[in-house]
């Protein structure tokens, strides 16, 4: 039994109950298989594997918080303090009746690899809450924020664990977050990123994993002798990620013609109009079946997602594991040849074979939806400067970090005798970068 199988059987024992967490751990092992065995020896006496693929820490706690009828509810918080060392924990915090420590970990684990490929100084970790803020007025999301920054303020800080948005904290909870945090601390420090312009936010970071997706896709698509212009794309979800990626795609001459979200989607066969989804999702904060009623020769297809539709490439930025095997197989038969991944996980593992024996382009989520953290890093980088950088300073950077990030995994899986597999050499070119800074840091 190899190194790498061996660390895989004892993470199965005893993380039996964490299913989430284990598909992405043997994802991640199987394809740093190679770059493992070239250094077996060395990793195996410093157990490196074995340290990697559990946390450095992982924190719970209870959040109790009042609603508006006087009720008093508790839900659970986390925040796990997966691997630091390239520099800070650097994650998002999920609110979402879905999360518990299995998915927080899995999320925590790609982010060791994701923060790695960006090339900045920042280690993995995630956290967030079962609290579902939908339906929630605001002062009561303000209550449970409050609440839950009451207990994460003892375990994070500018130089220690810097936590972002996800699914479920926007713009909103991230100011009563640092608000929260402010009170208690009385330090203004870039110890949340995500902020408001005002506060210390940065220009281009709700764009910039939307914007990044495509910065990535449109590498890939030349490096393979094409381009975006007049391609048809397909795109999974209406938040920030789909928005800006559906932005940018219209500014690099392609055609999107869907949005959905958790009910059903939106086929707009003469192309998305950004403009009506904008009013939907930022303004009346509505569903993405009323696009129609402002678009009558638009489609909204009630209960499904939008992998039936017929594209050149596909973007997946909803939630983990919206496309499965059977869904890429659809894609594929409609003629899809690229999908880049806007979301965490977004295809499961059958549908990554499918993509992978196909052949098409693939570009995974830790390297294709990287731009967000990487945008945060850089809105650290002007907290601790007492800087604001220009929106254009920005997203320049920005696109050096995502042209970057391609010519790292391109290199990778070449090196590895893996030309092409965007999957390998994106772990690997995650995973080299954090084994080297462990084995210098010593048994820690």
């Amino acid at each position: 039994m190899s190194y790498v199988e061996e660390v895989f059987e004892g993470l199965k024992k005893k993380h039996a109950h964490e299913p989430e967490f284990l598909e992405a751990a043997e994802r991640v092992l199987e394809t740093i298989a190679p770059a493992v065995e070239a250094n077996e020896e060395k990793y195996r006496s410093t157990a490196l594997l074995e340290r990697l693929v559990e946390p450095e820490r992982i924190i719970t706690f209870r959040v109790p918080w009042t609603d508006d009828q006087g009720k008093h509810h508790v839900n659970l918080g986390y925040r796990v303090q997966f691997n630091s060392a390239i520099g800070p924990y650097k994650g998002g915090l999920r609110f979402h009746p879905s999360v518990n420590q299995s998915i927080l970990k899995f999320l925590g684990f790609e982010q060791i690899f994701k923060n790695s490929l960006t090339g900045l100084p920042i280690g993995g970790g995630k956290g967030g809450s079962d609290f579902d803020p939908k339906g929630k007025s605001d002062a009561e999301v303000m209550r449970f924020c409050q609440s839950f920054m009451t207990e994460l303020c003892k375990y994070i800080g500018a130089d220690q664990d810097v936590p972002a948005g996800d699914i479920g904290v926007g713009g909103r909870e991230v100011g009563y977050l640092y608000g929260q945090y402010k009170r208690i601390k009385n330090l203004y420090e870039g110890v949340l990123t995500g902020k408001g312009l005002s506060f210390g936010g940065s220009l281009a970071r709700p764009e910039a994993t939307g914007y990044g997706l495509v910065y990535i896709t449109n590498e890939m698509v030349k490096a393979a002798g094409k381009d975006l212009k007049d391609k048809v794309v397909v795109i999974s979800g209406s938040g920030n990620v789909a928005q800006y990626a559906c932005q940018k795609a219209q500014q690099l001459g392609a055609k999107v013609v869907t949005v959905s979200d958790s009910n059903g989607y939106v086929y707009d066969p003469d192309g998305i109009k950004l403009d009506v989804v904008f009013d939907i999702k930022q303004v009346k904060r509505g569903r993405i079946k009323e696009y129609v009623d402002a678009v009558p020769t638009a489609k909204y297809v009630e209960g499904e997602r939008p992998w039936s539709v017929k594209c050149d490439i596909a973007l997946p930025c909803a939630t983990q594991n919206e496309i499965n095997g059977a869904d890429a197989k659809t894609l594929l038969d409609n003629g899809c040849w690229c999908v880049a991944e806007g979301a965490n996980m977004p295809s499961d593992a059958d549908a990554i074979d499918a993509y992978q024996a196909a052949g098409i382009l693939f570009m995974p989520a830790k390297a294709a939806n990287a731009g967000g953290v990487a945008v945060s890093a850089l809105e650290m980088s002007q907290n601790s400067e007492r800087l604001s950088w220009t929106f254009e300073e920005v997203d320049g950077k920005l696109n050096d970090i995502m042209v970057n990030i391609y010519k790292k995994v391109a290199e990778a899986a070449k090196k590895y005798g893996t030309e092409g597999d965007f999957v390998t050499g994106a772990n690997i070119a995650g995973f080299e970068k954090v084994a080297e800074a462990m084995s210098a840091q010593g048994l820690v």
